[in-house]
C-alpha cells in the first residue's frame, strides 16, 4: 500500500486524505472520470476556477483542460454521426502535426534570417 487513499464520494467527492499525514500538495492521487466530471460541472455552473483549484489541489490549467476535453466530447456526441474514437484521435494527431510543421517552418525562417545554416552540422 502506498500510503495514499481516496475518501469516499460522499459530499463533494473532491478531497483526499493520506494515511501517512504528509501534506496534500506532495501526494499524487489518481482522479477518476467521475471526480473530474464533478469539478467540470461545477465550473460550468459558474464556480470560480481559482476556488476549485484551491479546493481540489489541482492546478487551474489542468481543470481548464478537463473542461475543454469535456466540451469537445460533448460536441462530438451531438453530431448526427459521431466519429469513432480512432478517427477523432487521427484528426487530432493530424492537426498537431500541422501545428508543429508550421512551427518548424517559422523557426527555420528565423534561423535563415539570422544567418544560421538551415541544418547545423554535427561533429563525429
Amino acid at each position: 500500500m502506498s500510503g495514499v487513499r481516496e475518501v469516499g464520494m460522499e459530499g463533494s467527492g473532491l478531497r483526499s486524505g493520506a494515511a501517512s499525514g504528509e501534506p496534500e500538495a506532495s501526494r499524487e492521487v489518481r482522479w477518476s472520470a467521475r471526480r473530474k466530471e464533478q469539478v467540470v460541472l461545477r465550473l460550468l455552473r459558474g464556480e470560480s476556477l481559482d476556488l476549485l483549484a484551491r479546493e481540489t489541489g489541482q492546478p487551474a490549467g489542468r481543470i481548464a483542460s478537463w473542461r475543454e476535453e469535456f466540451l469537445a466530447a460533448g460536441r462530438e456526441g451531438l453530431k448526427s454521426r459521431p466519429l469513432p474514437a480512432e478517427e477523432r484521435a487521427l484528426q487530432d494527431a493530424q492537426r498537431k502535426i500541422g501545428e508543429l510543421s508550421m512551427q518548424v517552418d517559422i523557426l527555420e525562417a528565423l534561423l535563415e534570417k539570422k544567418g544560421h545554416p538551415q541544418w547545423p552540422r554535427r561533429s563525429r
